[in-house]
Order: structure tokens, then sequence, then C-alpha cells
């Protein structure tokens, strides 16, 4: 994980990002955050801190594909959130 040490709002984000409740949940968003975070601007951002908001099974049954997702979270974020390839489980 990247330290956000400079900025708080990023540092809030990848905590709760991280810090989920579940494994599965953690490396799927935490990945997610960290992979992409650095490319984002405010949009982005508001979309992502809304989203940390949800509850996980539904976060990641959205990015899973296994429930529709709401409107308001649909579009290139999360079709970028459904491709995985970017969740890193260390071995």
């Amino acid at each position: 994980m990247d330290d956000h040490s400079d900025d708080p709002r990023l540092k809030r984000l990848q905590f709760r990002a991280w810090h989920r409740g579940t494994r599965e949940a953690d490396y799927m968003i935490g990945c997610f955050f960290d992979r992409f975070h650095a490319e984002w601007g405010e949009a982005e951002l508001a979309w992502f801190e809304a989203l940390i908001e949800e509850e996980d099974v539904e976060i990641m049954g959205w990015a899973l594909g296994t429930i529709p997702v709401p409107e308001h979270y649909a579009g290139p974020l999360m079709a970028r959130m459904q491709v995985l390839d970017y969740v890193d489980i260390p071995r």
C-alpha cells in the first residue's frame, strides 16, 4: 500500500478500502483503490467515497456481476472494477 500521509482524504479512503471486514473485500476494494486512485479526479474520488459506504456483499456482487449494478454506480469505474485484474493476493 502507498503512503498517503500528505493527503488526509486519500489516507482515509485507503484505510476504508483496506479495512472492510473480510479478506476478500479488502483485496478487491483495497487493490482497486491502490491501483487506480492516482488517475482519479474529483468526480472519481467522490464516486469511490460513496461506493465504500455500501455493504461489502453489494460491492463484491456488482464487481463480480452476480447482482445488477445500481444506475448511480454504473459507468467506467464500475466497468473497470469488474475486470478484476488489479487484485494482487500475496502468496
